[in-house]
């Protein structure tokens, strides 16, 4: 590419604001959802032009996994009874013509999601101590074009001090754009949190690209791929294992309160608050 079209890439790919995915996903999800604003599309159509520049290329034969909490019962005949096996590949692949919503697909369009390593599979189906997890390898059957939205998910670029440069904007909204995609969203969630990821991959779509890969938000190093062709992967082993343990990480998030009780005996909540700042006497 010469330094022009170089230019010519950049000024297309450019953002008005190093706010603009979270202006986007604040859009689709409060105001508009099936009808792009002129802002909207805008921001989209920036999107689109940067696709380009973050394309990647998986190999015909390359190995992912997919991991689902499910088992198949199986008849040993010597015995007489059934034993846990792996789960049938009609359960380990989406069904052709329903899905339920995801960070990647909207609710009836099925997608194939696949991790690159064994644990990060099992890590996305969310099992809990005791549960039967299948997981199958699944290996691409042509040469695949993905977006790679994995760069960022672990930054968090803000700036206070006025917009930034146009280069520090693309950055920014590109970094915004791989944590969305990371970020889990409990399933009874009520707000449309993965309307605007949604949006984007079919952006993705429209540029011709068979999916996406996005970091995993269990772990720091696995990430996940994301296909918009069912059958772009096959299938070609399963495997059944048990869950035995499950590592718990947490953080405090808000502040805590404590229950006193008034002289009538009802309770009160108390908060920290604070009231001042400023230097502290040295002893």
């Amino acid at each position: 590419m010469s330094s022009d079209q170089e230019s010519q890439q950049r000024s297309a790919e450019e953002f008005d604001s190093w706010r603009s995915f979270w202006n986007f996903r604040r859009e689709i999800a409060c105001d508009w959802r099936y009808v792009r604003s002129s802002a909207g599309q805008k921001f989209l159509s920036a999107v689109a032009a940067g696709t380009h520049a973050r394309s990647k290329s998986i190999p015909e034969g390359r190995n992912f996994y997919r991991a689902q909490v499910a088992h198949h019962d199986v008849l040993d005949e010597a015995v007489g009874e059934a034993f846990p096996g792996p789960a049938m590949p009609d359960r380990m692949l989406p069904l052709p013509d329903r899905a339920t919503e995801g960070r990647v697909n909207p609710k009836g369009i099925p997608c194939l999601y696949m991790a690159a390593d064994q644990h990060t599979a099992m890590a996305e189906a969310r099992p809990w101590i005791g549960s039967l997890v299948s997981v199958g390898i699944l290996r691409t059957r042509r040469p695949l074009r993905i977006v790679d939205c994995t760069d960022g998910a672990d930054r968090h670029p803000i700036f206070i001090d006025g917009e930034p440069s146009a280069e520090k904007r693309i950055e920014a909204v590109w970094s915004h754009i791989a944590r969305a995609f990371r970020e889990p969203v409990t399933r009874d969630d009520d707000r449309a949190e993965y309307a605007a990821t949604q949006v984007i991959a079919e952006t993705f779509r429209a540029e011709n690209f068979d999916g996406l890969a996005y970091r995993s938000a269990f772990g720091v190093d696995g990430f996940n791929i994301a296909l918009f062709d069912l059958s772009a992967a096959e299938l070609v082993m399963c495997s059944l294992h048990e869950i035995r343990d499950v590592e718990l990480k947490y953080a405090e998030t808000a502040n805590p309160y404590y229950v006193q009780q008034r002289a009538d005996g009802t309770p009160v909540l108390v908060r920290n608050v604070i009231t001042d700042i400023g230097p502290v006497a040295a002893d």
